[in-house]
């Protein structure tokens, strides 16, 4: 029988506690393989949002485990309990495979486990674990990552996609496949988190040359919008724009134009019935085949997929 170890420690979340609890925590009925003895490990009561839990074992238990899972934290601005870090580095050192789900990722990267290797972690603060880990390779657009012996998920729903993994990985595939339908969840889900990541629009309230600029382009995403035509509009060289432009929005016109694009296709994806031929026109993308690269690229689903998970109603 496999062991997984829960780590907690105060401030950790729920959601990713509770569901790791429930993938690992027994059997589906109808699963006659050797299930995992799952342990809820910390140093003393812990308090996960609004609920206290009590551990089976201290931290100690960690360096005995196979697995040891790491849910996310609330507050990544902090650095994460020194006593945790260290446990879980010496679980890592002692042979267990280490998984983080969600901010988890911040606590093997104190750990020093992420250095020199690609990892992930939600969306929303992937910057600032690239910031702080310059060593980690941090990729913002997949679901998870297996290194070997770490594995780190993205944020909340990819944190089930990992777990499924594990499931997966240990079990074979018709084993997880039970366990999904068990949960009412996509047993794998195709894409990456780019395709939740809130696409960046004009910051309101931009002063300057631009600040008429970009509402501009924005009500003419449906027609070819060239350097030289937008710097008669800007009144100023194609060379100033540039420089500008970078220093506004951080990007040059034509990647801005093109995720903008792409961000509309994905408001008309969600809220119409246009097709995919009607979208690609109205966002400027000329033709189908167009969008569905760029889209593919941008977001790492198709524009039917993305429709399909994400159509409201």
């Amino acid at each position: 029988m496999s062991t997984v170890a829960l780590a907690i420690t105060d401030g950790m979340l729920h959601f990713e506690t509770a569901m790791a609890y429930e993938i690992f925590g027994s059997a589906p009925a109808g699963v006659t393989v050797s299930w995992y003895e799952l342990l809820v490990c910390g140093a003393g009561p812990v308090q996960v949002g609004r609920f206290l839990l009590e551990p089976d074992r201290g931290l100690d238990r960690l360096l005995h485990a196979d697995t040891v899972l790491v849910p996310a934290l609330a507050d990544v601005d902090e650095d994460p309990p020194a006593a945790l870090v260290e446990a879980v580095r010496a679980a890592h050192e002692a042979g267990a495979r280490v998984v983080s789900l969600c901010t988890g990722a911040f606590v093997l990267a104190a750990a020093g486990l992420l250095d020199g290797r690609r990892a992930t972690t939600h969306w929303a603060h992937t910057e600032a674990m690239a910031t702080r880990y310059p060593r980690v390779e941090v990729d913002p657009g997949v679901l998870y990552v297996d290194e070997g012996d770490v594995l780190t998920s993205a944020g909340k729903a990819a944190a089930m996609d990992l777990c499924l993994y594990l499931v997966r990985t240990d079990h074979g595939s018709l084993v997880a496949n039970t366990v999904a339908r068990r949960l009412v969840v996509a047993p794998h889900r195709d894409g990456g988190q780019a395709q939740f990541v809130m696409a960046p629009v004009p910051s309101e309230g931009i002063v300057g040359p631009l600040d008429a600029l970009l509402p501009w382009m924005l009500e003419r995403l449906d027609l070819p919008l060239g350097m030289a035509e937008l710097a008669r509009r800007a009144n100023m060289s194609e060379r100033h724009l540039g420089r500008l432009f970078r220093a506004t929005t951080g990007t040059t016109p034509s990647r801005w134009l093109s995720t903008q694009r792409i961000r509309r296709a994905q408001e008309l994806l969600e809220g119409t019935d246009m097709s995919v031929e009607g979208i690609a026109a109205a966002v400027g993308m000329g033709t189908a085949a167009t969008l569905r690269r760029h889209f593919h690229r941008s977001v790492g689903v198709s524009p039917n997929a993305y429709r399909r998970t994400f159509r409201a109603g």
